[in-house]
């Protein structure tokens, strides 16, 4: 029998019989880790615990608390979930049922209605089918006899998605019990580790994302090993859902999104207050970094998109428009007209690295049904920059970008991970270029010391990608800032400078956000916050409440030496009982309440209430004012 090397992550080497099974392999290496192993990564492909290895393998053991392990448990529950469904609804017709970030879905086409009380009773025969134990046994068809057996089973959606691969394709499928699923894999051995399981909502979705076809019912839930971390999951999304940005934008006055606009945010003076404190922290940052702001074009003639390579790799995510008879689009993107700007000076060796920063107003196609309040939205403002450089110059600008984005992070309370996104298949430009773009990010990130996970053809079009993800207040994390790697942009352009040697040369260009948009990153800070946003960000940061109308002047005077201190202040002068104001300063979440009556008039001091601290008692006027522009200028 031919053998095999199996290469551990110590980088030690073990010898086993071709064909060894991934549990074999877990329980030579030790009973505890087989307890626990739910399939593992095997030449960097996710394997179950019964598929076999036929060649030498870098292997590692996966379990539920990692990534590829979660994945295996969720897709797991994702098929068990549509044997329910085929169980109490048999005419259903299956679509898709993958695992995604924090759980799975499937999607159902059926004349049924899923109502909240159906999720209960499917929910309770998925847990029966759990109980029942069925081994998950993988078998594989040709593709003529995989579309003829799914065909019989009346399976249309599994038929479309067969007959869409080659024709030399080998198919394969998962039985558990009577059910029977296409599926590529892998899963778990059983059914039985699925205990802790929970249906969460249902969404409508278009067969394959597409409008135009039909609209299918998705339902949403998530699995884990223990209830225990279910109920913290599960807690968890009831904090999410008081943290919701659409709920507090509303409460807060904050934005709104209308019939009249789906996707295209109304932004009220409160937001405005918020997103020109956020504007103007960025620019200030920018400015001290050498970076100069430039302001673009929003619609662009189409040859510069066809130039761009947008047109080809990007045309369906556009809006179009004609002007005097000749086709124009909006922008998607603000990097073409970077490259116009550069164009029309002729730049020298001396005259790198340069900044260019943009608050850049982009608009997007995003079918209806992935809009999300301001986290996925139409039309949004990209804090976008170009930074143009010579091939010696690249490290310490990137260098230069993370230590920025990480500053900015870290004012906003964020912990955050890093990304490293490769070339795609539908990329641009020589392997060469590639190598040595994504070799520029490595050297970059290994510098700062910073950890990163490899996504492999998960970069843009044009060049490889090192993307920010933060972490909220309360542990979910959020996609934000991307610097890419530009060697395409350039050369379609036909940048150019004049080098020492007075030949001309193609500069490299890096394209980089930091908050990715405007729209969103306000999004995350009302969930971060809860809309309880520090002093700094407050739209309002005192809110002055006469305990009677006898006190109003001295709450107008006071109003006014606040406004002449630049803080933002306003009046509650209503006729109602100052318990009454309190709460509503409260659910206003505004920092501090200042109470006035006739021991304030009388010692000109004010009764200080702080959102997060309660009564801290009486201040004098000067006092105060010093205390929280402290706040504001630290941005505590």
């Amino acid at each position: 029998m031919e053998n095999i090397i199996i290469t551990l992550p110590d980088g030690s080497n073990k010898e086993y019989e071709k064909g060894v099974t991934v549990y074999e392999i877990a329980k030579d290496i030790s009973q505890g880790l087989a307890r626990v192993a739910l399939g593992a990564e095997v030449n960097g492909k996710t394997l179950g615990l019964n598929d076999t290895i036929d060649e030498d393998a870098k292997i590692n053991i996966v379990k539920f608390e990692d990534k590829e392990g979660k994945e295996i448990f969720r897709h797991t529950s994702s098929h068990i979930l549509a044997q329910a469904v085929k169980r109490l609804y048999p005419d259903t017709k299956l679509a898709i049922g993958p695992a995604i970030d924090n759980g799975f879905y499937y999607d159902f086409d059926t004349k049924h209605r899923f109502t909240p009380e159906d999720l209960e009773k499917i929910e309770k025969e998925m847990k029966k089918i759990v109980k029942e134990n069925y081994e998950l046994e993988r078998f594989v068809l040709p593709r003529d006899e995989a579309i003829e057996f799914l065909k019989e089973k009346d399976e249309p959606y599994k038929v479309e998605l067969v007959e869409d691969l080659p024709e030399d394709a080998v198919i394969s499928f998962y039985k558990q019990g009577d059910f029977v699923d296409l599926c590529a894999g892998p899963h778990l051995t059983n059914t039985k580790p699925v205990k802790a399981l929970k249906l969460l909502n249902i969404a409508g979705a278009y067969w394959r994302g597409d409008e135009n076809n039909k609209m299918l019912q998705r339902i949403y839930g998530t699995s884990f090993t223990k209830k225990k971390d279910l109920d913290e999951y599960l807690d968890r999304l009831e904090e999410a859902k008081k943290r919701d940005h659409r709920k507090l934008g509303k409460e807060l006055g904050l934005f709104s999104i209308h019939d009249e606009g789906p996707g295209f945010p109304f932004f009220h003076p409160k937001g405005m207050v918020l997103r020109n404190i956020l504007e103007d922290f960025w620019r200030e940052e920018h400015r001290k970094r050498g970076y100069g702001e430039v302001k673009t074009p929003l619609i662009l003639n189409e040859e510069l998109w066809h130039r761009s390579g947008h047109w080809d790799h990007y045309r369906e995510n556009m809006y179009f428009t004609e002007i005097d008879d000749n086709d124009y689009a909006i922008k998607p993107m603000n990097c073409p007209g970077a490259m116009i700007i550069y164009k029309t000076n002729m730049f020298s060796y001396r005259d790198f690295p340069f900044r260019w920063a943009e608050l850049g107003l982009v608009h997007r196609h995003e079918l209806s049904g992935t809009l999300h309040g301001l986290m996925r939205v139409r039309s949004f403002t990209q804090d976008d920059a170009h930074l143009f450089m010579l091939p010696s110059q690249v490290k310490d600008e990137l260098v230069g970008v993370i230590d920025l984005a990480d500053y900015i992070y870290n004012v906003f309370g964020f912990k955050y991970h890093v990304e490293l996104s490769t070339r795609p298949e539908n990329s641009m430009g020589t392997e060469e270029q590639w190598e040595m773009a994504t070799n520029s990010l490595i050297e970059a990130l290994n510098e700062r010391k910073i950890n990163y996970i490899v996504n492999e053809g998960d970069g843009a079009f044009y060049g490889p990608k090192i993307d920010f993800h933060l972490e909220d207040a309360i542990g979910r994390t959020w996609q934000c800032g991307t610097i890419q790697l530009d060697f395409q942009m350039p050369e379609r352009f036909d940048l150019a400078y004049i080098d020492k040697d007075n030949e001309k040369k193609r500069p490299v260009m890096v394209h980089r956000t930091i908050l990715g948009s405007i729209e969103r990153f306000m999004g995350i800070l009302i969930e971060h916050y809860a809309g309880r946003f520090p002093t700094w960000l407050s739209p309002v940061q005192i809110s002055i409440l006469p305990i009677s109308d006898k006190f109003n002047d001295y709450a107008y005077e006071l109003e006014k030496l606040f406004k002449e201190n630049n803080l933002r202040v306003e009046v509650d002068d209503r006729t109602e009982k100052i318990g009454y104001k309190i709460r509503e300063a409260q659910l206003q979440k505004i920092p501090f309440m200042l109470i006035v009556g006739e021991k304030e008039v009388e010692g000109k001091t004010v009764s200080v209430r702080k959102r997060d601290e309660g009564d801290l008692g009486q201040m004098n006027i000067e006092d105060f004012v010093k205390k929280i522009k402290e706040e504001v200028e630290n941005k505590k």
